[in-house]
């Protein structure tokens, strides 16, 4: 376990086993600065049992990430098999492959149907709760969150329930869908899951009610979820209960970073009414030039082009993705390899982890001026996009990385970032909205390499019909 010559300094916890992961789960952020500080860009640490060697210096995520000896695959299948019991992934390079291609339908011409949908059923989910709000309600923003988007989500990418009974159905499947999202963290650990309380039963049940037999009550599937439908039938008999697992794992996928980057949009909004009111400013003014008076009752109607025209609402919701993502982008090492790095090569062992950790980059003061501040504009130079950034006087390539980067890059992120504006410009449109707790929100420290973080609690606002 000793360091051999030419790899990475190692740095080793106190506990064998969790390593660092106790001292990185309290301060993710300022563990690594210090660690850079005292290492270099270059390091490897020993996390719950895995030695994952970290990359900082962003002039070399390219290149460590092309390498071909680095797998992102071997990584997933693992993850897989332990958050969602999906085994067959691990053997079979075909099912892999062929579930891959489905990802086109998340883009071009599939993604103009799909956001067509969305807005149908957004307006939906609103008309049934908050047009009826002619006065304040008051409600935790972080349920009101968990509620809208799981709705809107479920009923775009997989249809509605052809018995009627399709606000129960996904009320209920959205309450356990959040008890399993909330223990997903400990689920891809090597805790054993049995310790892990009534998960097991949690994702047991989730998966009941998202195999083949279930899912065919359902009408209004979208073409991404017919097409995996097809291929898993190809492969798994049609009461296969993995087919199931399939389904729940596209569906975390599709709503487990949403809700909390829109928590957070609009967390901050509410605390910045600067910021509203030029994100207000800048949706009337296209509603005007596309003949939409405000007041012409609900039905807005804006393309996936108008939507993409909205420069502050779109670096609004940068800046949150920004402040707000902490995940990692990791490659499992399957041969030893050596990269080329400033100022000496490291070699790399066969069986590790190599990482990128975005939020060192997000949080770089000299590529972002004080990145701990919320600024709704840092994304928008002379009203156009602004996509120049740049460290020790070089232009980065890669100054914003929420999605993820290259093969792993993620294939939903156009849908998801659609939803956002979706629903913001409807809410912004639509209702007044005020904060009531105006308290600092802490982050739940517990997903520190997944995803968007998720807020330790809720807080109150209001929100009602405008005038």
């Amino acid at each position: 376990d000793l360091t051999r010559p030419g790899e990475p300094p190692l740095i080793k916890g106190w506990l064998p086993y969790l390593g660092e992961a106790l001292n990185f789960q309290k301060n993710p952020l300022g563990f690594m600065k210090t660690l850079q500080k005292q290492h270099g860009d270059t390091f490897t640490v020993l996390l719950g049992g895995k030695y994952i060697t970290f990359i900082l210096d962003p002039f070399q995520y390219q290149s460590v990430m092309k390498n071909r000896k680095l797998s992102f695959r071997t990584f997933t299948n693992k993850l897989l098999r332990k958050a969602f019991s999906i085994k067959k992934l691990e053997t079979n390079d075909d099912l892999n492959d062929e579930l891959h291609i489905c990802y086109q339908l998340l883009q071009g011409k599939s993604l103009d149907i799909l956001t067509e949908n969305m807005m149908q059923n957004l307006r939906q989910v609103l008309e049934l709760h908050l047009l009826k709000a002619t006065d304040w309600v008051m409600t935790p923003l972080l349920a009101f969150c968990n509620s809208v988007m799981f709705e809107i989500t479920f009923t775009t990418i997989y249809g509605k329930s052809l018995a009627g009974g399709t606000k129960k159905f996904t009320t209920e499947l959205r309450d356990d869908y959040l008890k399993f999202d909330d223990k997903f963290p400990y689920l891809v650990s090597d805790i054993p899951i049995e310790l892990l309380g009534n998960v097991k039963s949690i994702r047991r049940k989730l998966i009941k009610n998202l195999t083949s037999e279930h899912l065919a009550k359902i009408q209004g599937w979208s073409e991404v979820v017919q097409m995996r439908q097809d291929i898993l039938e190809k492969y798994y008999t049609l009461e296969d209960l993995e087919i199931g697992a399939h389904h729940l794992g596209f569906l975390w996928a599709s709503v487990t970073n949403t809700i909390p980057t829109m928590f957070w949009a609009m967390y901050y909004l509410l605390q910045h009414p600067e910021a509203m009111a030029v994100l207000r400013d800048e949706i009337d003014h296209l509603l005007q030039s596309t003949g939409q008076k405000k007041g012409s009752g609900f039905p807005i109607h804006l393309t996936r082009e108008q939507l993409d025209s909205l420069v502050y609402l779109e670096s609004t919701i940068l800046e949150v993705l920004r402040l707000c993502s902490f995940s990692s982008i990791f490659r499992f090492v399957q041969e030893d390899l050596t990269i080329h790095s400033e100022p000496q090569d490291y070699c790399l062992r066969k069986g590790d982890l190599v990482a990128i950790f975005p939020p060192a980059l997000h949080y770089d003061p000299e590529i972002f001026e004080a990145p701990e501040e919320f600024r709704f504009n840092r994304f928008v130079e002379d009203g156009k996009k602004k996509t120049t950034f740049f460290k020790k006087g070089k232009k980065l390539k890669c100054y914003l990385m929420p999605f993820g980067t290259g093969a792993s890059k993620c294939p939903g992120r156009f849908l998801a970032i659609i939803e956002i504006k979706q629903l913001l410009v409807v809410l912004l449109t639509y209702f007044d909205l005020e904060i009531i707790d105006d308290k600092p929100i802490e982050a739940n420290c517990s997903r520190f390499l997944f995803g968007i973080r998720h807020p330790a609690s809720d807080v109150l606002f209001r929100y009602k019909v405008k005038s």
